[in-house]
């Protein structure tokens, strides 16, 4: 290697610190952008709400939610993954970031265009019912199924939605014919069931919580290997006689592949700044949300470990997107 070419090296390892500092300082420019992949009123839109009501001061710039709903919450992980702004990031959800990718042909590659920066945290699923169903439990509910074959419809907030998964899995677990209704969103789902245009559903604890404690639907059990302090007194799926069916929504961050990692890693730090404020654990308590910090290099294996596992189940169940 000649003297030039050397001290050029040296001296670009000199200013790399210096540049992503720099990187780092000048961003943001402008407002940023998070967008969901559900209709308001759902899951990973008060996910994103939470953070964003928070993270807007840290940055010094207005934070502004958008939502997107559809296509299984990935419209939003597209719009997202095809951004050139700088400034846009998504409110990932596992329906979007570990299952999709499974059951739909996605417009981006999931593995290559986005990138996992700051975890948020995760809810379970709980299975709930239309008040006028004239259920009271998960056994009277598998022996109504039972009687009426393909007459009770479970609502989900998409295909390939964790709602759609552990409606699968109760079928199966079960041994029993049920009628899966897609919607746009947890919001949308919920309307209908309240109405009694759908019978059930298995939707997160986000979204259903608030329903539950006004009485406007009845909790059944919870799709999760302990009960949730914020539902002590309904059973787990497999204390209520019908075990196997585990299923739980996690969120977090995605930021374009193209993010400087300087960049990334400033988003990552502040998200945990506001996960670590009391106003914030309170707000994501009251909704079933388990906070539990982890680095970005964390979210990354666990990410990649949970594309794998939901693989592997959506080809052992056979289950499919509509």
């Amino acid at each position: 290697m000649n003297k030039r070419k050397t001290l050029g090296l040296i001296a670009c390892a000199l200013l790399a610190p210096g540049l992503a500092a720099a990187q780092t300082a000048a961003w943001p420019s402008k407002s940023v952008r998070i967008l969901v992949g559900s209709s308001p009123g759902g899951g990973t839109d008060a996910m994103a709400r939470a953070v964003a009501d928070r993270l807007g001061p840290l940055l010094k710039v207005p934070v502004v939610v958008e939502n997107k709903p559809g296509a299984s919450n990935t419209l939003a992980a597209d719009a997202t993954a095809k951004s050139t702004d700088g400034h846009t990031m998504v409110m990932g959800v596992s329906t979007a970031h570990a299952i999709a990718p499974y059951l739909i042909k996605l417009a981006y590659d999931n593995a290559r265009d986005l990138v996992p920066v700051a975890f948020v945290g995760s809810v379970p699923n709980v299975l709930v019912v239309n008040n006028d169903l004239g259920v009271k439990d998960v056994r009277e509910l598998v022996a109504l199924a039972k009687r009426k074959p393909d007459q009770i419809n479970f609502a989900s907030s998409g295909a390939g939605s964790t709602q759609h998964i552990a409606g699968e899995l109760f079928r199966e677990a079960a041994g029993v014919s049920i009628v899966h209704i897609p919607y746009k969103g947890s919001g949308p789902a919920l309307v209908d069931l309240m109405g009694g245009q759908v019978q059930i559903s298995f939707d997160t604890m986000t979204s259903v919580l608030p329903h539950i404690k006004s009485g406007k639907v009845k909790a059944l059990a919870v799709t999760s290997a302990r009960r949730n302090p914020q539902l002590p007194n309904v059973p787990t799926m497999a204390e209520a006689g019908v075990p196997g069916v585990e299923m739980g929504a996690w969120y977090g961050i995605y930021m374009p592949a193209s993010t400087p990692k300087p960049v990334q890693q400033r988003v990552h730090d502040e998200v945990n700044k506001v996960l670590a404020m009391p106003e914030t654990r309170n707000r994501l308590d009251a909704i079933g949300a388990d906070i539990t910090p982890i680095t970005q290099a964390e979210f990354i294996a666990f990410h990649e470990k949970e594309n794998t596992r939901y693989a592997e189940l959506i080809k052992r169940r056979g289950i499919r997107g509509d």
